[in-house]
C-alpha cells in the first residue's frame, strides 16, 4: 500500500510560530483579564457561607447572576463576563468554568464539585490551530454529576442528568440521563414537581 507523503505532511504540519503571534483577545478583554486576576482573589479568600458576597463580585465583573445562586471560594470562573446563571442554581466546590465563549446556565441547575465546563477549543484542521469559543448552554433543572466534563458547543436539555465523571461531547436531549466516556444515553428522567426550587447539593 502506497502513502502519499506530501498529502500526509500537509495534514500534520502545525504552524506554531504563527499561532503564538496570533492575537486571540482584544485589548479591552486583556485588561479585563488582568483586573479579574486580582478581583478573583476576593472570591478565593471569601468565607464558605459568603454566597451573597460572591454573587456581588461576579456581577461587578460582568456576570449575569440570578437570585440565590451558590458558588464557592474554590469555584473557578475564567471570564465572568461570559457567564450567565439563572435563579437558584449552584456551582459546587472546585468547579471550573472555562468561559472563553459564552456559558449560559439555567434555573435550578446543580453543577457538582470538580466538574469542568469547557467553552474553548482549537480548529485542529487548520495548521494555525486558531482559537475557537463555542458556547455552552445548560438548560433548567439539569444536574451535572461529580467530575463531569462538558465540552465546547454543547447544549444540555431541560431536566437532563449527566452522571459522575461523564464526558459530554454531543448535545444531550431533555430528560435524558447520560453517563460514561464518551457519555451515552442510559435512561430517561421523569418530570416531577420539586418541593423547593433549590439545587440539591447547595443546602448548607
Amino acid at each position: 500500500m502506497s502513502i502519499d507523503l506530501k498529502a500526509h505532511d500537509r495534514m500534520t504540519i502545525i504552524d506554531i510560530d504563527t499561532n503564538r503571534k496570533t492575537v486571540n483577545y482584544s485589548r479591552r478583554e486583556q485588561l479585563a483579564r488582568v483586573m479579574w486576576s486580582m478581583g478573583s482573589l476576593l472570591i478565593k479568600f471569601s468565607p464558605r457561607p459568603a454566597f451573597a458576597w460572591r454573587r456581588l463580585i461576579l456581577r461587578a465583573f460582568g456576570a449575569k447572576i440570578g437570585k440565590e445562586v451558590h458558588t464557592y471560594s474554590s469555584t473557578r470562573i475564567y471570564m465572568p463576563w461570559n457567564l450567565e446563571i439563572g435563579d437558584w442554581s449552584g456551582l459546587g466546590e472546585d468547579v471550573f468554568v472555562y468561559s472563553l465563549g459564552k456559558v449560559r446556565i439555567g434555573n435550578n441547575v446543580t453543577i457538582s464539585y470538580r466538574s469542568h465546563l469547557c467553552a474553548g477549543t482549537h480548529n485542529l484542521h487548520d495548521p494555525l490551530l486558531p482559537l475557537l469559543k463555542p458556547p455552552i448552554v445548560i438548560e433548567d433543572d439539569v444536574w451535572i454529576g461529580t467530575d463531569a466534563f462538558i465540552g465546547p458547543g454543547i447544549t444540555i436539555g431541560k431536566l437532563a442528568i449527566v452522571g459522575a465523571r461523564g464526558v459530554v461531547v454531543k448535545t444531550v436531549a431533555s430528560q435524558s440521563i447520560v453517563a460514561g466516556n464518551p457519555a451515552r444515553l442510559i435512561g430517561h428522567r421523569s418530570i416531577y414537581s420539586a418541593a423547593a426550587p433549590r439545587a440539591p447539593e447547595m443546602k448548607d
